[in-house]
């Protein structure tokens, strides 16, 4: 980048899965970023310090209304769910109007990504999974080993990967899922997804935390694709109703709540945004 090519670029940082600013997961957004190359939005996203930063651009297919490049400090994604709510709530509040009306058409890395944006809550519905299914023998000891955890309390573990290679893990209770301390080096590279059924009448149905390990460690905070993997997994064993409400970031101060729904035998993933920064970014 050059200073002849810098412009100043309309810019705003959202809080996604939450109504309340700073209690979500945070998504940085430049609603603007034509004529920005792979190299200069990956510069830009490791310098947020964010799990992921989005850049709006037109769509190339003529059935979507905008498209979006996704990336985290180290690398661009073909898909997140957090990332896919801020960017359309983004869109929207610049002034895009959707060729449908009440429904957004996403273009991004995995394609094209129905968006609701009626009843006042978006809504993505869950791209298919490339990959599913139970993982090997020694992937289950090494999650074992990685939350702490005996082999015989994984309920469940399947491939859940639809972008991201989420591998889910289900326990016996939402206590559980909290009372993890992970062995992050156990972990390696592996991006795993924990979840837990919470005590009938506790307000939420189920509890959710997940773990990328790596050169950055991180718990994310709210997890859009894995929560949609983790619908379609856990609904079509019947281990889930059709409709219900997952928390997650419970262990890291945060309040987020992740809206499921399976309607006509499409899952659709909510949550609220809020905005908490909005101005300018010069790239």
């Amino acid at each position: 980048m050059t200073p002849e090519t810098v412009r100043t670029r309309p810019f705003v940082q959202l809080d996604v899965f939450s109504a309340e600013p700073l209690r979500g997961n945070p998504l940085a957004v430049v609603v603007d970023a034509e004529g920005l190359d792979g190299r200069q939005m990956q510069q830009f996203a490791n310098s947020t310090n964010l799990s992921e930063t989005t850049f709006l651009l037109p769509p190339e297919d003529p059935a979507a209304d905008y498209r979006v490049r996704i990336f985290t400090s180290g690398e661009e994604l073909p898909f997140a769910g957090h990332p896919t709510l801020g960017s359309a709530h983004a869109w929207l509040q610049a002034g895009g109007v959707p060729k449908q009306d009440g429904v957004l058409v996403q273009e991004c890395g995995a394609g094209l990504i129905q968006v609701k944006a009626g009843g006042g809550r978006l809504a993505f519905e869950a791209p298919p999974l490339t990959r599913s299914g139970p993982v090997d023998a020694a992937t289950r000891a090494q999650l074992a080993a990685g939350l702490q955890l005996p082999e015989e309390s994984l309920v469940d573990v399947a491939w859940l990967v639809n972008g991201p290679r989420w591998i889910g893990v289900l326990l016996e209770s939402a206590d559980d899922v909290l009372g993890i301390t992970p062995d992050l080096a156990e972990l390696g590279d592996l991006e795993v997804g924990v979840i837990g059924p919470h005590r009938p009448a506790a307000g939420v149905d189920f509890e959710v935390r997940t773990f990328i390990a790596g050169d950055a460690v991180v718990e994310d905070p709210v997890t859009g694709s894995f929560n949609a993997g983790a619908a379609q997994w856990l609904i079509g064993s019947g281990r889930a109703p059709e409709r219900y409400l997952a928390a997650q970031g419970t262990a890291l101060g945060r309040a987020g709540r992740v809206h499921v729904e399976r309607v006509d035998g499409r899952i659709w993933v909510g949550g609220d945004v809020a905005g908490s920064i909005e101005g300018t970014v010069l790239l």
